[in-house]
């Protein structure tokens, strides 16, 4: 593996952190806090590395693939992702709404998600910083070994296409199928009209905070939210949505 990651992200600029520097920022982090050096400190405060979405519930994926097609959108592909959330032992980070992640789909990449002291409740908005590392399996041990744990699987399969700088996702999970839009708000907002969605059942929760609302509801005996656990069961999602759409605001 590699003794350098390297920084994703809009900007244009690649930063690289070092291992060492890694493992004394990751323990920070899930204190909710940052304390590197101050280039660091401006590197979680550039607006490029704030995540600016919201999500709604889609009941016909190929459909809706047409028309963003029909408005000009490119696709990347349709990839499986495999995620695992890493948490410390006092569940820090769930405690305080964020989150370590490491993805594999066509790369592996390491992501922590923060939220942002300032608000806007028509959106879901989180600080995000984000590091390819080249061996998914390496990257779990070194996390572990940093006293991080495996708290939770999940898996999706996920279409990305874009306008502009703006990105649809079109995500199969293993209990529904569902769009995120992320770019700037007003895009957004733009684009959810011109796709006929309802601004009022948008979703701002994660996928995970989707799920532990049906682990409570239909008390399933599982947390890892793979394909396989779900395969013997059939959920018509929106019955949920009147408990986690945002509604007027």
């Amino acid at each position: 593996m590699r003794t350098d990651l390297i920084f994703l992200g809009n900007s244009p600029k690649s930063h690289r952190v070092s291992i060492s520097g890694l493992s004394k920022s990751l323990p920070n982090m899930a204190e909710g806090h940052l304390r590197g050096d101050q280039k660091m400190k401006k590197i979680t405060d550039d607006p490029e590395h704030f995540e600016t979405e919201v999500k709604f519930l889609i009941t016909d994926a190929g459909c809706l693939r047409e028309k963003l097609i029909s408005l000009g959108a490119v696709s990347g592909g349709n990839i499986f992702e495999t995620n695992i959330r890493f948490d410390d032992k006092n569940k820090i980070l769930f405690k305080n709404k964020s989150l370590l992640r490491l993805r594999k789909d066509a790369i592996t990449t390491l992501t922590f998600k923060s939220r942002p002291s300032a608000k806007d409740n028509r959106f879901k908005i989180m600080r995000e910083l984000e590091v390819e590392v080249s061996d998914f399996f390496i990257a779990g041990q070194i996390l572990e070994s940093l006293g991080f744990i495996k708290e939770q699987i999940y898996e999706k399969w996920r279409e990305t296409l874009t306008i502009s700088s703006t990105c649809f996702c079109i995500d199969k999970m293993p209990y529904g199928d569902f769009l995120e839009i992320e770019g700037q708000k007003e895009e957004i907002i733009k684009y959810s009209s011109l796709l006929g969605f309802d601004w009022e059942k948008r979703i701002l929760l994660n996928y995970l905070e989707l799920f532990d609302l049906l682990k409570k509801s239909l008390d399933l005996p599982f947390s890892d939210v793979t394909f396989e656990n779900f395969k013997n069961i059939r959920i018509d999602f929106s019955r949920y949505l009147n408990k986690v759409k945002a509604g007027r605001i």
